[in-house]
């Protein structure tokens, strides 16, 4: 996927890396997820809670006591934006709004000062770990990929993938149009922003809300920033295109220039300096999203964890080679908002993500090893109680449903708590999945009801200090991904 001038730059940085941590150690911890998925919340909880001292009973340095102290520093990254941790936490506490989800990268430093649990680590150990938070769109992730295919190999696999199942409705406009495309005649701007604009549209009905899918590369075609109407973005895939090589001054070769400067400019640089400098990852998937879209949705979230893991350089480091190559050694999956469940459905959840992340290893040859999988809530926006229906005791999640809402003909008006049975996901996970055909056909579905909840509200002591938020295994999480680092 990389050069050799590529990954000379990335040995330099990663030398770099491990010389300063010799001074001040520390972590890299990538935070990605796909659409929906909650990566702002994760991170916004997780430091409120480390901050406020929050109930983290799995964490094992904190709840021995060992953990004396934490405080956010300064980021080592001048040229990164900062995670705005102040004002997303205000949303979700004061305001008791979802924070803007992310749309480009963002870094925080975050430092915990602590005793090592063994007397030999105590003695060299400086007792104070540096956890170097990258936030960054899942999207980007879903681009890299893009850097083992060449323009024909992008436009087959994109073109395939779209005149499949649902797809292949909402790809018609745009595939429709580029049937009556000469890709050998002369480049014309016009045109070529015009199928741009087509492909692009495709690409936001997939994920719209509805139906809800996720394999939608190119990344950046979503959320341009400020490469917006530029060349690199001003490309499409196009149909059944032939071996030979384009002729000079064709739109076809003017589509190959341009797809080949999207990697350049956009995928290259977020790979060497900030991907392959990842220690840890976390990937933040709404699986209970997809389960209620359909089975399409859920093939189309497997499909997408497959190409998230396989561009992952999984493994374990040793000394010489975490000096010039860097190996993410753990990866955690997590399928959020499990407080939208009943906890009786929360490992039905877990194992059914399970299953999606084991096809996937199992697909692109991994052996599972340094992998997690688990069901949590970020921040926990209900609490659990039982109902009695026709003489049946339903348990039911009660919170503040959002604006909007609905749950079969009654509407939410954002400000009313109210009891919600949200239905029961399989015992056995395979049922899910058994004669599902490509397209998602034959799969068992589950009659949920999945309602969106406001934050909740996040009490304060005598001293007008706001407790921690509220939580589902964001203590199972953190042991998983710092607890060796802090043993």
């Amino acid at each position: 996927m990389t050069s050799f001038a590529d990954e000379a730059v990335i040995a330099f940085d990663n030398l770099a890396d491990r010389a300063a941590n010799l001074v001040n150690p520390s972590i890299r911890l990538g935070v990605t997820g796909l659409a929906r998925a909650g990566k702002t919340v994760f991170i916004s909880s997780l430091i409120h809670n480390l901050l406020h001292g929050g109930r983290l009973p799995l964490f094992e340095s904190l709840q021995s006591g060992r953990i004396s102290a934490t405080r956010l520093e300064p980021q080592p990254d001048d040229a990164v934006p900062r995670f705005q941790y102040e004002d997303h936490i205000r949303a979700l506490v004061k305001d008791r709004i979802w924070p803007d989800s992310t749309r480009a990268i963002s870094e925080l430093r975050l430092t915990i000062a602590y005793e090592s649990a063994s007397g030999w680590n105590r003695l060299f150990s400086p007792g104070r770990l540096s956890v170097d938070i990258v936030d960054y769109p899942g999207e980007w992730l879903l681009d890299l990929p893009l850097l083992g295919q060449d323009y024909r190999d992008f436009s087959a696999a994109t073109v395939e993938l779209a005149r499949t199942g649902i797809r292949a409705e909402l790809s018609r406009e745009w595939l429709e149009r580029t049937a009556t495309v000469d890709v050998d005649a002369p480049a014309d701007e016009t045109l070529a922003r015009e199928l741009a604009e087509r492909f692009t549209a495709y690409l936001r009905a997939c994920k719209a809300d509805e139906r809800s899918l996720s394999t939608l590369p190119p990344g950046r075609f979503l959320m341009p920033g400020d490469l917006d109407g530029s060349p690199a973005l001003t490309f499409a895939p196009m149909p059944d295109l032939p071996d030979s090589r384009a002729p000079k001054g064709s739109l076809r070769a003017m589509m190959e220039r341009r797809y080949e400067a999207y990697k350049t400019v956009v995928v290259k640089p977020f790979f060497r300096e900030h991907f392959a400098r990842l220690d840890r990852q976390i990937v933040l998937v709404d699986a209970l999203q997809a389960i209620n879209r359909g089975p399409e949705a859920v093939q189309d979230l497997e499909r997408a964890l497959t190409d998230v893991l396989a561009c992952f350089r999984a493994g374990s480091n040793s000394f010489l080679t975490a000096l010039v190559r860097r190996r993410i050694d753990r990866v955690l999956v997590a399928a959020t908002k499990a407080d939208h469940l009943h906890h009786e459905s929360h490992d039905r959840l877990e194992a059914i993500t399970r299953r999606l992340v084991d096809r996937a290893t199992t697909r692109i040859g991994m052996t599972g090893a340094g992998i997690e999988v688990m069901a949590i809530a970020s921040v926990r926006a209900t609490r659990e109680a039982t109902v009695k229906q026709n003489g049946d005791e339903l348990p039911v999640v009660v919170g503040t449903p959002m604006a909007g809402e609905t749950v079969g003909t009654e509407r939410f008006d954002g400000n009313r708590k109210t009891a919600i049975f949200p239905g029961d996901l399989p015992a056995d996970p395979e049922r899910f999945f058994r004669g599902v055909d490509e397209a998602g056909h034959g799969a068992y579905l589950p009659e949920l009801n999945i309602v969106r909840f406001r934050p909740p509200q996040v009490e304060e002591t005598g001293g007008g200090i706001t407790l921690s938020v509220p939580h589902i295994r964001l203590d199972r999480a953190l042991q998983f991904l710092l607890g060796d680092k802090l043993a």
